[in-house]
């Protein structure tokens, strides 16, 4: 190479990746990739719609934060909430509402969002998940379809800050990718059904652009999932292995309605805060 090139490259690799340099990547992608990842996926999530995970299934049918209209006054924190649809969601049925995303790009969507519909629209607030700006105690409900919990380092202090902030008899629910998927390729067709990789291997999936991690996303077993909410001093009380409809025809990355029908995609964990 002569002097003074720049030598450009691109990787992808499973390495260690520290809070701080996936907060980086994660927020500089979700920034980048707002505006587009709402044009492709913004019919299927609706724009007041909660949506556990591309198998399409929505609160309206499995009701993980429970009966619909106790929403009526609740407190109810979203987050990793993006547009904000499921903040919208329980804003409709009564609830006060504040979501919450690490991305301005999200946030800039959930705005655009909010600007095109009727309704009462959620407070918004830019935040780490790992490092909210709220008093302890402060909500009734907190919750996120696939949001932050895939893409911080620090899961095990997600689930405590998560469990300060809900307050005694508060319910906790996220969704967050399968941990089973990890022992698989990330495709949606045949290939992506023969386990090749370690479903112990806890080292996250790093992309990198000039020798710099540009998208992060971190994988932990279901043993240390479970782990972490239950050290956290909160009760597990649910967890969701989602089938996959059989009227949904939709291909969502690695999600298909091939892989859906022999492995579950997306876990959703619910628990409480002790009372």
């Amino acid at each position: 190479m002569d002097e003074g090139q720049v030598d450009y490259t691109e990787a992808v690799s499973r390495r260690a990746s520290s809070q701080a340099e996936t907060v980086a990547a994660n927020r500089g992608w979700w920034d980048q990739e707002a505006s587009a990842y709402l044009t492709e996926h913004g019919e299927f999530l609706g724009d007041a719609d909660l949506v556990w995970g591309p198998e399409g299934w929505s609160e309206d049918d499995l009701h993980v934060l429970g009966d619909p209209t106790a929403l009526q006054g609740r407190t109810v924190l979203e987050f990793g909430g993006g547009g904000a649809q499921g903040g919208r969601w329980c804003a409709a049925r009564g609830a006060r509402v504040v979501s919450t995303d690490l991305s301005a790009g999200m946030l800039t969507t959930a705005r655009a969002i909010d600007a095109r519909t009727e309704g009462v629209a959620p407070l918004l607030a830019q935040a780490d998940a790992t490092r909210l700006p709220f008093a302890d105690a402060s909500f009734d409900i907190v919750f996120s379809a696939y949001g932050a919990t895939p893409f911080v380092a620090d899961s095990a202090g997600l689930m405590r800050e998560l469990a300060r902030v809900l307050r005694p008899g508060g319910r906790l629910a996220f969704s967050t990718t399968h941990p089973i998927r990890w022992a698989f390729p990330d495709v949606p067709g045949p290939e992506g059904l023969t386990a090749t990789m370690s479903y112990f291997d806890e080292r996250p999936y790093v992309e990198a652009e000039w020798d710099r991690a540009s998208y992060v996303e971190h994988h932990r077993t279901m043993g240390n999932r479970i782990a972490e909410i239950i050290d956290a001093g909160l009760v597990l009380r649910a967890v969701h292995e989602l089938e996959w409809p059989l009227d949904n025809t939709e291909v969502w990355g690695a999600w298909s309605p091939l892989r859906g029908r022999l492995l579950p995609g997306t876990a959703i964990f619910v628990a409480t805060r002790p009372g």
